[in-house]
């Protein structure tokens, strides 16, 4: 099959969050063409889900969809998300918590003053130069606001969600059915091939083969199709990226909803708290190298005073890196069976969805050849591998060393790509890091405004001289001038759990 003429069925293998939003964007992509697309999702195989965050593409989703906030939120325990707070990975004064906020469009008046106060610091100019005091999205969590401007504000704040991962999926699912997909409940255990490699049929449990034009491949880990069938390589990143596991655990939730997720440092990892509507998901996120699971589960127990072990842990393994071909012959694979990041920034379904929405566009175009398979992989990997480099830059930042694991994550340059090295060495000579973010094209993976975020957070800096009479002072009145117009600007939102429970009501 060389064009999207000759496309007639489309086999999708797993369900879960991958699967259905799959299943979404390729019958939006060809609702008029008279393509079939069926789901196969096994009745075995559970769904790796245990409350999850998104970044604000998932909104771009839904809405490209006409589905509405109100009908999909409750269905999926779904709450706000402004931005990440990363609790303990400096141990630099001053910079032991900083927060990563998602955009709003005060920030064009914010950030400029912001990244001016950066490069005053990285010139060795004691001025505050921390992300926290100059977005808006900060005093959103701060007062526990909901990211959804009053009709009298007219500047919209960007924004995610936590939501319910296995409720999430159950959403999709129906939406998708109510859009003609099909769906079947049968365990595929292996596909079989045509003369020219590619994949003809795939096999269920009960004896029968489900033929298709194109297959995409939503099998999990396990990556059925594109790796146990294909043999597509797997690029690690294992070497640059140390967790390899993770442990979850829930907790009860009362009292007021922030809209942000906390990733606080630990001994051999992370933990995550995400606020679903009935309930915290918490999670560390390790590696085996440094610690096994108990010690992993008894060091997240602690931190949450769950020592009775009442609540049961889940135990996950996670594949760090992904796929050399996520288009391989006629199968594309799509979430966890092309690759995974841990989830720092909560980049999974983020993923996920480019990877489908980047193949819609090339289904558009008509065009299934060997150069615009080529095109495509070389485009996803560059998704890839930006953001496995932003999430390294975390560790590489960090200036904890109370255990092997974080002096092993140490901030040398060995083992960082040169595209993560032109950024350092950017930074570190205070030039325009923006100018170097376009030169990459590295836009499109994070904006500047996150890596000024990041590297001022975690307190990159020179150490500082004392700033003069007249430069402290007209810090001070500017930051102070700077606080009152956000604290002003934040007058226009309103409480989040309150804004989430409306929503049950509708």
């Amino acid at each position: 099959m060389k064009n999207a003429s000759e496309l007639k069925d489309i086999v999708i293998v797993g369900g879960g969050s991958a699967g259905w939003m799959s299943a979404m964007i390729l019958a939006d992509t060809l609702a008029a063409k008279g393509v079939t697309i069926t789901v196969l999702e096994s009745p075995t195989v559970g769904v790796i889900g245990v409350g999850e965050g998104s970044t604000p593409a998932l909104k771009r989703f839904f809405d490209s969809l006409n589905i509405a906030e109100s009908e999909w939120m409750p269905q999926c325990n779904a709450t706000f998300k402004s931005g990440i707070t990363f609790d303990g990975w400096s141990t630099k004064p001053g910079f032991g918590k900083y927060f990563h906020q998602f955009s709003t469009m005060v920030d064009k008046l914010t950030q400029p003053v912001f990244i001016s106060n950066v490069h005053a610091r990285l010139q060795g100019v004691d001025v505050d130069a921390r992300p926290d005091d100059y977005f808006l999205s900060r005093l959103l969590v701060e007062n526990k606001l909901a990211p959804l401007a009053g009709e009298s504000f007219p500047f919209t704040a960007t924004y995610g969600y936590h939501f319910d991962a296995a409720l999430l999926g159950k959403f999709l699912h129906k939406k998708a059915l109510e859009r003609g997909v099909r769906y079947r409940v049968c365990h595929v255990t292996r596909a079989t091939q045509d003369a020219d490699g590619n994949i003809a049929a795939v096999h269920t449990s009960d004896g029968e083969a489900v033929a298709a034009d194109l297959f995409i491949d939503c099998s999990g880990f396990s990556a059925l199709l594109i790796d146990k069938t294909l043999k597509t390589p797997f690029v690690s990143y294992s070497d640059v990226l140390f967790n390899d596991a993770a442990v979850a655990l829930p907790t009860p939730l009362e009292g007021p909803i922030a809209p942000q997720t906390v990733s606080t440092a630990m001994k051999y990892g992370w933990a995550w708290q995400i606020p679903l509507t009935n309930r915290y998901g918490n999670g560390y996120v390790y590696s085996t190298r440094y610690c096994d699971a108990d010690q992993a589960e008894t060091e997240l127990r602690h931190k949450l005073g769950q020592l009775d072990g009442s609540t049961p842990a889940r135990h996950l393994k996670m594949k760090i890196g992904r796929v050399a071909q996520h288009w391989n012959k006629n199968c594309v694979a799509v979430g966890l069976s092309q690759g995974f990041l841990e989830p720092l920034e909560a980049t999974a379904l983020y993923l996920t969805q480019m990877t489908v929405a980047i193949f819609a566009l090339f289904l558009d175009k008509g065009d299934f050849s060997e150069p615009a398979r080529h095109a495509y992989n070389q485009e996803v990997n560059g998704f890839f591998d930006g953001h496995r480099d932003y999430i390294v830059a975390h560790f590489k930042t960090s200036s904890r060393a109370d255990t092997a694991y974080w002096r092993d994550n140490a901030s040398e340059l060995d083992g960082m790509s040169d595209s993560l090295k032109g950024i350092f060495g950017t930074w570190l000579q205070a030039k325009d890091l923006s100018a170097e973010l376009v030169r990459q094209d590295l836009e499109r993976y994070y904006p500047v405004g996150s890596w000024y975020a990041l590297m001022a957070g975690m307190g990159v800096f020179p150490a500082a001289r004392m700033a003069s009479a007249q430069e402290a002072s007209g810090h001070a009145e500017q930051r102070a001038q700077m606080r009152e117009f956000l604290r002003r600007c934040a007058l226009n939102f309103r409480d989040h759990k309150l804004v989430l429970q409306e929503m049950v009501g509708r």
